[in-house]
């Protein structure tokens, strides 16, 4: 396998003729089948292992440290909710880590990703765009799922407490050029660099010099505190100034 070690920050740089490892923990064997297949469709020489729940999961991360990615059920023996992917996270933390699960509350996806997560995978994602997903994390990217992210909030106290606790002041929001602010709202929304630069009709190299700008006139280490931040602004308001 060509050496495709992540960088301290996560990321994971796909070069032709990479062959990718990655563990699928997941109890339900058939959904594992599922994947592997999803998987090996999109790269044939995938180097796949299995566990069923978060121990051997934790065993075999630890084990076999060149893992290019651990694809993790939220609900299977042993995770006690978030707890397993911080586990996961402490003890293996060059190893990236999605999310695999039904849940599709957004509080859920967000806490996911501020705890390490480099994507979210809804398990009723069509096959295609479960494909694309995995491309886009494989390729150093985060992955959310933009139907959850733009959901609209159901008032409860937590909730609210969150968005308060992670919301923008006006006057940073107000430093961004109309072209950052265009970017900020697709990086909440979901998209990739690629997906923006296409949307916008923009170069993907203009995206990450805005997105570079964005984390730094917002005061954030990463793009995940970025999207946390902006998961509740109200664009329109600014964007009409």
């Amino acid at each position: 396998m060509q050496d495709t070690k992540p960088s301290s920050s996560g990321a994971i740089a796909e070069t032709e003729g990479t062959t990718y490892k990655l563990l699928i923990a997941d109890d339900h064997p058939l959904f594992r089948e599922a994947i592997a297949d999803v998987v090996r469709n999109r790269y044939p020489n995938a180097d796949i292992i299995e566990a069923e729940n978060l121990e051997d999961a934790a065993a075999l991360a630890e084990q076999q440290d060149d893992l290019d990615l651990i694809l993790l059920d939220l609900n299977m023996p042993g995770m006690n909710g978030l707890n397993g992917l911080i586990q996961l996270r402490n003890e293996s933390p060059t190893i990236p880590v999605v999310i695999i699960s039904a849940e599709e509350e957004k509080s859920v996806v967000l806490q996911a990703m501020t705890y390490g997560a480099v994507g979210f995978i809804i398990k009723s994602l069509p096959r295609e765009k479960m494909t694309q997903a995995l491309e886009q994390v494989l390729a150093g990217q985060v992955y959310l799922p933009s139907d959850v992210i733009r959901a609209s909030d159901d008032g409860r106290s937590r909730q609210k407490r969150v968005q308060e606790e992670n919301q923008i002041p006006p006057e940073m929001l107000n430093s961004l050029t109309r072209r950052q602010l265009l970017v900020l709202e697709r990086m909440a929304n979901g998209e990739s660099n690629k997906q923006i630069a296409y949307n916008l009709s923009i170069a993907e190299t203009t995206v990450k010099a805005h997105v570079s700008a964005i984390l730094r006139k917002l005061s954030v280490h990463n793009r995940i505190q970025a999207v946390l931040a902006a998961s509740n602004v109200d664009f329109n308001q600014y964007l009409r100034r």
